[in-house]
């Protein structure tokens, strides 16, 4: 480190009034490498020749932090004294007079000492960069005041020093320092954190993995949205309209055109703007004629909704905006996204209001966003309204079969001695066939009886009469009405076709949604039933036995059932009121939907349907069976394990103990006083590990059987433990404790709590390959703690769960180690008492066991000292201005 420079003339940038910035280094937890990270920035900064000061930086004597501040320059702090001590803080005096470009300013949420200029440091800061001296300062997400009780519930450390989240939000830059939670426990285990002596307590508190795990989403969360501000203030500032919006659940409404995927991915852009924001694509397959839906470009676009988390939905419906919406209704969800109509201007013009017009006139309380993309306005196929032909035109057709005539008449009346009769007929007779394009077979057929008429009366000699005067005349005009009913028959007829099409590929869709589903692993037999209720928009689908024309139990519903599910489904609520119908499944059920009357035309769909429900209900009965034969598959494997271990680990104490007392009855042999002793203890032990043995295969069984008795009050642990280490049999290993005295007690009963550690020391001693064990204990919310841990070989992360598994010894050779029940038991009894028993790495190597059990109610908490109400700066040894973990 350098001493500080003379003060050199107050830069230009300060003297010209411009305000200093600010740039903060925002952290999850401490030792992250915040500081380590601001100093490498003023670093760099000093090596392209700005003018770096550190005005305060706190290393909390890390070497490798420390090492970082050489060749930097350093500003004296100010000493004051509080309470009888002395306390350094942040000299603003001397930031000012030495006017540096840059000022390192360590701990922004700090609370300074009583009696200076500010009561907080970051208000320090503010009167810097007031100065026009720019700012780099570090800061971790507990100690943002909006965060501060989101914090204590997750660790269960209030947090004394807090900063506004406004002041760390105004700054000109914010960049997140983030590390795994391994990584940060594996850098505090090498000691690279806190003091040798604070690591373990620090890692059985504050930073746990889980602590570490929430810490760090909240820092990314808050970040997000610091960066959708920054986001939306560039649309502000550039005059583009704000697409924000509040989000639960967001359907998409996709048609297979190209703009699918700019509407999934903006769906997804809003349901990722909140919590638990669901993505819910809908594809209405009509059954009125829309046959433009690409197969191909559904499927993609369906791949696209299942990598982003969401999830594809097919619906049938005659009008596609009522389609949209009471399939939103019945998801819950409050967002529909639709793209912008891809019809031209003129078309617009033409055919009125589109579906996204209609969809937001019904929407009611549903958020509806109308999305740009790169083919709005680009025309397309007009699709077929709820019948043959829509509203408009059921009017427009026969209003032209009545008018278009008589228009006609007038026209050619004034054109008589021009056109010539077979011209009028010619025309008259494409008038017919326009109405019959626009209005079907019954406006064509007025029309054409109309034009019959008024050919007869103004165009056939004599003119003026209903007479007709030549045979040809007679013939040509029964022709032209032949021609012009067939025309509008032919017309007619390929719309009804068209119509029959478009049913087809609505049938063809919605069954290759049904074999996707089931291949994607959909196929229980309830999300069976919910596709089939919103496929076709019933009210409700019901699955339930039928025997001999008798009905049986409900199997499942796709709605809430009614308070009798037993009565038949033609007398529940509202039965009159909705048509029923009922499609076979199998030999001996029956699926009945209530709801709209369906046509003939769905029967095709629905036994498809069914077909699957069926197959869902066969493989759910095997998996029953399969179910059932798996306890006694299992009792047989451990059945087997048993026998194996007893062969040998109960014969073996047993061979012990009779040759020592068989050799005390022989006559044989003369033994001394100490050979005796030596026997009698070698047979007092083999009996012990016997009665062991036998009395930890009981109670697993009683455990197994529900029936072990359990006796359940406040225990204090202190006096478990110092009973269960009298009971090792090998009491020379050392065990060291801490926190025992301060934890409070814990509900349990005492005898089995006591065997429960001493099998967890016993395991642990085993393996700590001579290494002392320690047994801590903490309060954490409503539950105690206890670790036992031990810096042995550890377990691999894969083979943890199976150390509980009755017989297991994971690859233990030697003979003296029992059968493997200790773990299981233990678990077993941890649960009984209404605890948890699970493993953990123990940083730099080992394994700890953590036995989590309840607290007495109403016993007071340990996890964090009481302190004064000067901040943990003020209280040593805290360390990185954090409350004490």
């Amino acid at each position: 480190m350098i001493s500080p420079q003379e003060q050199p003339p107050p830069s230009a940038r300060a003297a010209g009034g411009r305000r200093g910035k600010l740039k903060v280094f925002l952290g999850a937890a401490p030792g992250v490498g915040k500081t380590y990270r601001m100093l490498d920035e003023a670093r760099r900064r000093a090596d392209r020749g700005t003018d770096v000061v550190v005005a305060y930086v706190e290393c909390h004597r890390r070497r490798n932090t420390e090492d970082r501040l050489e060749g930097l320059e350093v500003l004296p702090r100010l000493t004051r004294s509080y309470r009888g001590a002395e306390f350094t803080e942040l000299d603003v005096d001397a930031v000012l007079a030495r006017r540096p470009e840059v000022a390192l300013v360590d701990e922004l949420p700090h609370t300074n000492v009583p009696g200076g200029r500010h009561a907080k440091r970051w208000q320090d800061i503010q009167e810097i960069l007031d100065a026009g001296i720019d700012v780099i300062t570090t800061v971790n997400v507990q100690h943002l005041e909006s965060l501060n009780d989101v914090v204590e519930k997750i660790t269960g450390v209030p947090q004394r020093e807090t900063v506004p989240d406004e002041v760390v939000r105004r700054a000109d830059q914010i960049e997140l320092v983030d590390m795994s939670p391994e990584g940060l426990r594996r850098r505090m285990a090498h000691g690279n954190v806190y003091a040798a002596e604070k690591v373990d307590a620090a890692l059985s508190h504050y930073f746990r993995v889980g602590n570490l795990t929430a810490l760090r989403e909240l820092a990314l969360f808050w970040l997000a949205g610091r960066v959708d501000e920054g986001m939306q203030k560039y649309r502000t500032d550039h005059g583009i309209g704000s697409i924000w919006e509040t989000r639960e659940r967001v359907v998409v409404a996709l048609t297979g055109g190209p703009e699918g995927e700019t509407l999934i991915r903006r769906a997804a852009r809003i349901a990722d703007r909140s919590a638990g924001g669901d993505v819910l694509a809908v594809h209405v397959a009509r059954s009125d004629g829309l046959a433009d839906a690409n197969p191909a470009a559904l499927a993609a676009q369906r791949r696209l909704v299942e990598s982003l988390g969401g999830s594809y939905h097919s619906v049938v419906g005659d009008s596609v905006p009522r389609a949209l919406l009471d399939f939103a209704r019945a998801e819950n969800a409050t967002q529909l996204v639709l793209g912008t109509s891809r019809r031209g201007r003129l078309s617009r013009s033409l055919t009125g209001r589109g579906i996204g017009e209609t969809t937001v006139e019904l929407s009611g309380d549903i958020d509806v966003h109308m999305v740009t993309h790169e083919q709005s306005g680009r025309g397309r196929r007009l699709p077929l309204p709820s019948s043959l032909y829509s509203r408009g035109r059921r009017v427009a057709g026969p209003l032209a079969g009545l008018v278009m005539p008589f228009l006609l008449t007038g026209v050619l009346s004034q054109t008589r001695d021009a056109v010539n009769l077979t011209s009028d007929i010619l025309l008259f007779l494409l008038a017919v066939v326009g109405v019959a394009l626009l209005g079907g077979v019954t406006s064509a057929l007025v029309a054409s009886l109309i034009a019959s008429v008024l050919l007869n009366y103004y165009f056939i000699p004599p003119i003026h009469a209903f007479t007709i005067s030549s045979p040809n005349n007679v013939l040509a005009l029964v022709v032209f009405a032949v021609v012009g009913i067939t025309v509008a028959a032919v017309v007619d007829r390929a719309a009804r076709l068209s119509r029959r099409a478009g049913r087809a590929t609505a049938e063809a869709e919605t069954l290759s949604a049904l074999a996707g589903s089931i291949l994607g692993g959909q196929s229980a037999v309830e999300a069976l039933l919910a596709r089939l209720q919103e496929t076709f928009g019933m009210e409700s689908v019901t699955l339930r036995r039928r025997r001999n024309g008798q009905d049986g139990p409900v199997i499942a519903v796709s709605t809430p059932a009614p308070a009798d599910a037993s009565a038949p489904d033609a007398t529940a609520p509202d039965a009159a009121a909705s048509a029923v119908e009922e499609v076979p499944v199998g030999e001996d059920a029956v699926l009945v939907l209530r709801g709209r009357p369906l046509p003939a035309t769905d029967r095709r769909v629905l036994t498809a349907f069914a077909a699957h429900v069926a197959a869902a209900l066969d493989r759910a009965q095997l998996a029953r069976v399969a179910a059932e034969v798996e306890p006694v598959k299992a009792a047989d494997r451990m059945r087997t394990a048993l026998l194996a271990a007893v062969s040998h680990d109960l014969r073996t104490p047993l061979a012990v103990a009779f040759a020592s007392v068989s050799s005390l009855r022989s006559q044989d042999v003369e033994f001394s006083a100490e050979d005796q002793d030596e026997l009698l203890l070698t047979a007092e032990e083999s009996l012990g590990k016997l009665t062991r043995l036998v009395d930890n295969l009981l109670d697993l069984s009683r455990l197994q059987a529900g029936a072990l008795a359990l006796e359940l009050q406040p225990t204090a642990l202190e006096d478990v433990l110092s009973t269960a280490v009298d009971s090792l049999a090998d009491t020379r290993l050392p065990v060291r404790t801490r926190g025992l005295e301060q934890a409070p007690a814990v509900l349990a009963d005492p005898p089995l709590l006591e065997r429960i550690i001493a099998n967890l020391v016993a395991n642990a001693q085993r393996h700590a390959a001579g290494t002392p064990v320690l047994v801590a204990a903490s309060s954490l919310g409503d539950h105690v703690e206890i670790r036992v841990i031990d810096h042995g070989p550890g377990i691999p992360q894969a083979d943890q769960d199976r150390v509980f598994q009755p017989f297991q010894r994971l690859g233990d050779t030697d003979n003296d180690t029992g059968v493997g029940l200790g773990l299981a038991l233990s678990r077993g009894l941890a649960e009984a008492m209404g605890g948890t028993l699970v493993p953990e790495d123990t940083p730099g190597g080992g394994l700890t066991m953590v036995l989590s059990l309840p607290a007495e109610p109403g016993a007071d908490r340990a996890d964090a000292p009481p302190t004064d109400e000067l901040p943990a700066r003020h209280h040593p040894p805290a360390l990185d201005g954090e409350a004490q973990p």
